[in-house]
């Protein structure tokens, strides 16, 4: 279990063994800002933590009941992180920040993470979340500013805008999910 917060320590880290959570050794490095979000692969090998300043998203390999940082992408998310969401395949990582383009979507080959080209239409808006379909095909990314959700589908390493939904949320998207066959984003 990974908990991050907006004051020191700004990431804790528990096992739970028979019920009860025991508080991990903290990885030797840290986040040295507020932490706004964590997300962990789906087969449990990374984990990622949203932070407010530079590196702004900062990835650990676990192993066993060891996180070790790894080194920072080349090139970072260009602002505060809110919103991360890794495809199910566990081949790449999102994140939704507060400066334009607003969401940077990394490769992971080896344990180095590759910043992809930015979709060719970008989030209207501050980014807040972002999640990837459970076939790793669709991105969802919430932001400020209407259409307040962008949708993109994957192909090979390109994310390209669809059509935006006839009926539109009424403000500032914050969060969404697919359903686990990708027939619902909610």
């Amino acid at each position: 279990v990974a908990v991050v917060s907006d004051t020191s320590p700004y990431l804790r880290l528990y096992k739970n063994v028979s019920g009860k959570l025991v508080k991990l050794t903290d990885p030797a490095s840290m986040p040295a800002s507020a932490a706004k979000n964590v997300s962990y692969s789906a087969n449990g090998t990374y984990m990622a933590v949203a932070t407010t300043s530079t590196p702004f998203v900062i990835i650990y390999r676990r192993s066993g009941d060891t996180y070790t940082k790894l080194t920072n992408p080349v090139t970072l998310p260009t602002g505060s992180a809110t919103g991360l969401s890794w495809s199910p395949d566990g081949v790449y990582l999102s994140v939704a920040h507060s400066v334009s383009p607003y969401v940077t979507v990394y490769k992971n080959v080896a344990d180095v993470f590759t910043k992809l080209s930015d979709p060719a239409t970008i989030p209207t808006g501050t980014g807040a979340g972002c999640s990837f379909s459970y076939d790793s095909i669709y991105l969802a990314v919430t932001h400020a500013s209407s259409p307040y959700i962008t949708i993109y589908k994957r192909s090979g390493d390109t994310f390209t805008k669809l059509t935006n939904p006839a009926t539109l949320p009424g403000s500032n998207g914050i969060a969404s999910s697919f359903s686990l066959d990708g027939t619902y984003l909610s």
